[in-house]
């Protein structure tokens, strides 16, 4: 299977925007990759969800559902949103799913929610899903304070699980740095061993951050 598991230090990081770009660029250069979201929580009606961006950056070549098999209202983890609605989440689904597309793509990309250790069902995190699909896991990281700690924590996990890190993006979700920012790269790249590939910027409108994230992005992540 080729391909990606994007991961992130926490919520709202930028996941799917980084997932976007890299599969905006890949089709670009005509590798036929198309992204999943094996569960996805908090959707609000008349916004666009994670999913449907990512199926848009796919081209449309997978049906919303395929891309996306568990949907839910509440802005929960996929297992606890499952819980309050009283269904249940496959994991054989998602994994069966994310292989079927594997087969009939070049490349997948599969993005999680939140951070590495959300429960996904009663049983599986979103690290057993990774493991599960044997694909190298990109981190997604906050630039500012704490984001240390976070990174080196997740890296640790994945290392633990013996699942192979990517590389890690650095995401300034915010339109100013604060002091640590400068500072952040260089400690994680000692504590981890692994050197940020990118120090993204913060562009307010979504369609031109994802151009901007493309830009970097595309001779940085490889897949």
């Amino acid at each position: 299977m080729r391909g990606l598991f994007v991961t992130a230090t926490d919520t709202g990081v930028g996941k799917t925007e980084v997932t976007c770009a890299l599969l905006r660029d890949a089709r670009a250069r005509g590798l036929d990759a198309v992204g999943m979201k094996p569960a996805q929580s908090g959707v609000v009606p008349g916004e666009p969800s994670d999913a449907e961006r990512l199926a848009r950056a796919s081209d449309g070549a997978e049906a919303l559902e395929v891309v996306c098999p568990y949907s839910f209202a509440a802005p929960l983890a996929p297992a606890v949103a499952a819980r309050v609605e009283g269904k249940e989440i496959s994991f054989a689904r998602i994994v069966d799913g994310a292989r079927a597309l594997a087969a009939r793509h070049d490349a997948i990309l599969v993005e999680g929610a939140g951070g590495l250790l959300v429960p996904l069902t009663d049983r599986e995190t979103y690290a057993d899903l990774a493991a599960a699909l044997g694909l190298p896991v990109l981190v997604v990281a906050r630039a500012g304070l704490g984001t240390v700690n976070h990174t080196a924590l997740t890296v640790e996990a994945l290392r633990r699980r013996g699942l192979a890190v990517a590389g890690i993006v650095m995401n300034r979700t915010t339109p100013t740095d604060d002091p640590s920012v400068p500072h952040n790269a260089g400690e994680i790249a000692r504590l981890t061993g692994i050197a940020p590939a990118a120090l993204l910027p913060f562009v307010p409108d979504i369609d031109a951050r994802e151009a901007a994230l493309r830009s970097m992005l595309a001779a940085k992540i490889q897949f």
